[in-house]
């Protein structure tokens, strides 16, 4: 398993070993034991899995709250698309900061995201998969998100944000400056 920093502290890059042959390949994706031995002690207890059918789909930026907060290992199951990470943790020195990632069936990436993060990504072909652990339950009443085009925030995504396929609720998520995190940075 390769482990890389990104600019975000504690957002990490994974990339775990594949051991291929004629008939395809095998990866171990997620070992408790193998992150724990690297210092990272995450106890995943639920896996999510989406489908979007046309590249250019949106999902987020998503949060969820304490006490319901959750970190997420990402992968991509088929198809390619750019997962972003954005820190909200209040008094930050990387507040409001982003790191993106192009996360592939092919390059099989996957992007750790702690507590404390927005999240979302754009797939970038038809009929992207993605995968993700998260560390505590989807608890709705501590759902959240930003606006995914928020300027302050500056993401490139590779698409007319016009063009963007959202859901309503991603449509109507408020702009980081008029957003209060739930979260803070401790040193």
């Amino acid at each position: 398993m390769e482990i890389e920093n990104t600019m975000l502290p504690g957002v990490l890059i994974l990339r775990p070993s594949r051991f291929g042959d004629s008939r395809g390949f095998f990866s171990e994706s997620w070992s408790e034991q193998r992150m724990r031995d690297a210092g990272l002690a995450f106890h995943f207890v639920q896996d999510n899995h989406s489908m979007s059918v046309y590249a250019g789909t949106v999902r987020g930026m998503h949060f969820q709250s304490p006490p319901h907060a959750q970190a997420k290992l990402v992968r991509c199951g088929r198809g390619r698309l750019l997962d972003v990470a954005v820190d909200i943790r209040k008094g930050s020195p990387t507040f409001g900061k982003h790191v993106a990632v192009e996360l592939s069936f092919d390059n099989g990436r996957q992007l750790l995201i702690p507590r404390g993060f927005l999240h979302g990504f754009v797939t970038l072909v038809p009929e992207t998969e993605i995968i993700y652990k998260c560390d505590d339950y989807y608890a709705p009443e501590c759902d959240g998100g930003v606006r995914f085009d928020d300027p302050d925030i500056g993401i490139e995504w590779g698409i007319d944000p016009e063009k963007a396929v959202l859901s309503d609720k991603d449509r109507a998520a408020p702009l980081l400056k008029d957003f209060v995190s739930p979260f803070a940075w401790e040193e």
